[in-house]
């Protein structure tokens, strides 16, 4: 039992809302900070981040605004950033926000490359007249690990903790522990998922009924309701999570639950799943059963690759969990859900990250279609095994080949894809 209490928080620490793609936001999050450190608006600000970071938020929709770029999330999260709101710390940013923070952002703020090892580093330094203050977030989105104000440093992650992050030993997870947890936990300790379904919903519906990005999920759903595609699970789980992902990386101004820190993940683990659901007119226990295993089985991929990483997350953790998650929800057993993540893995590893933008939705169908067509192979027990490639007859060995080639094996894939992205 203590083992499932240790899953269940694992769970709950992994889920968390966001407004806005959680690069920039994290961003805006860190200069809110500083200008309430600050204690007033700044002259200048200077923001240093890692490689990862600048190619993830360099292109992508910030929330309530038709503008994108890092200089612009650090104004608005100065300008009029709620840093109690962490990363919905843009919620309340009003017309003449926008309006000053783009002035603010077009003169005052300097971006730079941080020479850093760490995937996820953002430093927020503001300037005025005498006084200055700095805040470091490392490793998660949310993760404040230094504090200056005036040249003193009033807060050091070693000495206290602001933010609830107490970590918990991830090697609790397996494929098997996941699996016993999912069969075996009370379903209501899982009712606190209805947050998760309602909000990633919501911003789903709105996807499929304006046109945001490159709508990539309304015209798949305007061609199942023409005729044009079929009526089907599959179609309606691409289209409603391909939406949700248009209407994000335009920025919308709706938040979303994010899994392992980032909204994408969080919209294509939990996404497909409630769609598939309803679709099947699925009770609540096993809707509340099925994201659980998605979302558990992309927390444990990604422990792995990392938060941050040249592969894409959603092709490379979460669609693995939906699809595992397609598995259980038509009867299949623990072996059949081990075939899916071989299948999956055989099938779409090495799917790049390129950054967050409006191209997300289109790699979102791409992998939500794999997950139903190895999730089918699965539950006729047919699964890729040891001579095919990077995959491996021991599923656990598998998921861990996925994070060397990730980490090890495109070791230089991060800084060609920005050389690319800074210099066309």
């Amino acid at each position: 039992m203590m083992e499932y209490d240790k899953i269940l928080k694992i769970l709950k620490q992994e889920m968390a809302a966001a407004m806005g793609c959680t690069e920039p936001v994290a961003i805006a999050y860190a200069s809110a900070k500083a200008r309430a450190v600050l204690g007033r608006k700044p002259d200048r600000a200077r923001v240093n981040v890692s490689c990862n970071i600048l190619k993830n938020a360099m292109g992508v929709g910030i929330p309530g605004t038709d503008m994108a770029g890092l200089e612009m999330a650090a104004a608005l999260g100065i300008i009029g950033g709620d840093s109690e709101a962490i990363l919905e710390v843009l919620h309340s940013i009003t017309p003449e926000h926008i309006a000053e923070a783009k002035a603010f952002a077009e003169n005052c703020v300097e971006v730079s490359l941080e020479d850093t090892p760490k995937k996820l580093y953002i430093e927020v330094i503001l300037e005025t007249q005498g006084h200055s203050a700095s805040v470091t977030i490392e490793d998660s989105h949310t993760n404040i690990t230094r504090i200056v104000h005036d040249l003193i440093c009033i807060y050091d992650k070693s000495g206290c903790e602001e933010l609830p992050t107490e970590e918990y030993d991830r090697s609790v997870l397996t494929v098997d522990s996941i699996y016993d947890f999912i069969k075996h936990v009370d379903s209501s300790e899982l009712e606190f998922l209805d947050g998760c379904i309602k909000m990633n919903w919501a911003i789903a519906q709105e996807g499929l009924k304006r046109g945001y990005g490159l709508n990539v999920g309304r015209s798949i759903y305007d061609d199942i309701r023409s005729g044009a595609a079929a009526d089907d699970v599959q179609n309606y789980a691409i289209a409603v999570t391909a939406a949700a992902a248009d209407a994000r990386m335009a920025g919308c101004a709706m938040s979303v639950m994010t899994v392992c820190g980032s909204g994408n993940q969080g919209l294509t683990a939990t996404l497909p799943v409630i769609a598939a659901v309803y679709k099947r007119n699925g009770s609540s226990e096993l809707l509340y059963r099925s994201l659980a295993l998605s979302c558990l089985i992309t927390i444990h991929v990604k422990s792995y690759i990392g938060k941050l990483s040249p592969l894409c997350g959603c092709g490379m953790g979460s669609s693995i969990g939906a699809c595992c998650a397609f598995v259980y929800m038509q009867g299949g057993g623990l072996g059949q859900i081990k075939r899916a993540i071989n299948n999956m893995i055989a099938d779409v590893s090495g799917i790049i990250c390129d950054g967050a933008k409006a191209g997300c939705a289109l790699k979102i169908a791409t992998v939500i279609s794999s997950a139903f067509q190895c999730s089918m192979l699965a539950l006729k027990n047919y699964g890729a095994g040891e001579l095919d490639g990077i995959v491996s007859g021991d599923v656990e060995s598998t998921i861990r080949n996925l994070g060397e080639l990730g980490n090890r094996g495109m070791a230089d894939t991060d800084q060609v894809i920005l050389d690319m992205m800074v210099c066309r």
